[in-house]
């Protein structure tokens, strides 16, 4: 008897921090790519449910907010190109050019232009998103895909998943003019707020490397231990670095996990338990949630981040990718 009353009780008190949780969240909106039923879904993160569910082109990946937030840009890998949504009302705005296969992109600080990854034929295309225009294209290593552009917005980064690369490309000239060797096969690249350093993670090789910007070099590597799961399954992918550089959280792919970084010292503090195959992630403006995309479970899980814990389950559509969130 007195363990049902126990069980009650640890229910209730569950209940009750979900609803505190709820109560204490910001109203923002979530855009969730998923990447084999074609949509993109739009989650309230006050409330937690998907308010709205968009059709777009074919295996959405990428997605990123342009417009001080009221243009959505979305990777649509099959169909060559990024779409345009207006953000706000879900209505399609314009095609903008990329090479094949988007995966990743990143924009310009000052709104113009856009970086984009194209993984079929090795090259960063370099898109005005006003005119609609390639400006150039950058040749890089094979299988292009993490983007990242320096808070300077002198320096954009490509990583390549088969050269095993970090490619330091000049926006300027957009010429490489550094290129570092990282572990086997990088997927994002997340630069700290100050631009000193750049953190690179290696989804076959297990690690995320960190590199001083000045330098070029790789100066230290986080490596990853989770008692009962198998070296193998401990995938980095997604990076989300926090705005003081204190902390950062790593999506671990099929672990199921997320890493809690002690950004400072490089130290893994915990691990996390969300959906399977855990993909990419996003802080809400107020960095008191992170959103996950679990590809392979079709939900995004919220995690408490002073807490770090997570405490809710979304269903979302088939293999949700990549997430973005609006202040708006």
């Amino acid at each position: 008897m007195k363990s049902v009353f126990r069980s009650v009780l640890s229910l209730i008190a569950i209940a009750a921090s979900l609803v505190v949780a709820s109560a204490n969240a910001q109203a923002y909106r979530a855009f969730v790519s998923n990447e084999k039923d074609n949509t993109i879904s739009v989650i309230d993160t006050k409330t937690l449910k998907v308010i709205k569910t968009m059709k777009v082109g074919q295996r959405p990946r990428g997605i990123m907010l342009a417009k001080d937030g009221d243009w959505l840009l979305i990777c649509t890998s099959d169909d060559n190109r990024i779409e345009v949504y207006d953000a706000n009302t879900y209505e399609f705005i314009k095609i903008l050019p990329s090479g094949p296969d988007p995966e990743l992109f990143d924009l310009h600080p000052s709104g113009n232009p856009l970086y984009i990854a194209n993984e079929d034929d090795n090259i960063v295309a370099v898109v005005d998103i006003d005119k609609g225009t390639i400006l150039a294209e950058v040749p890089v290593g094979v299988e292009p895909e993490g983007m990242a552009v320096s808070p300077d917005g002198g320096i954009v980064v490509n990583t390549s998943e088969t050269t095993n690369m970090a490619h330091f490309i000049d926006t300027k000239t957009n010429e490489t003019f550094a290129n570092i060797l990282v572990d086997n096969r990088p997927r994002v690249a997340q630069f700290t707020t100050d631009g000193k350093l750049l953190w690179v993670s290696a989804e076959i090789g297990g690690t995320i490397s960190i590199i001083d910007v000045e330098k070029k070099e790789v100066i230290h590597k986080i490596t990853f231990e989770i008692p009962g799961i198998n070296a193998d399954a401990i995938q980095p992918v997604g990076i989300r670095i926090n705005k003081d550089n204190t902390k950062a959280f790593v999506a671990l792919g099929p672990a199921n996990r997320i890493a809690v970084i002690d950004a400072k010292t490089y130290k893994v503090e915990k691990y996390i338990l969300v959906g399977q195959r855990v993909w990419n992630l996003a802080f809400t403006p107020d960095e008191k949630l992170i959103f996950t995309t679990n590809g392979t479970s079709n939900d995004v899980t919220v995690i408490d981040v002073k807490k770090q814990r997570g405490y809710k389950s979304i269903p979302v559509g088939r293999y949700p990718w990549g997430v973005v969130i609006s202040e708006k």
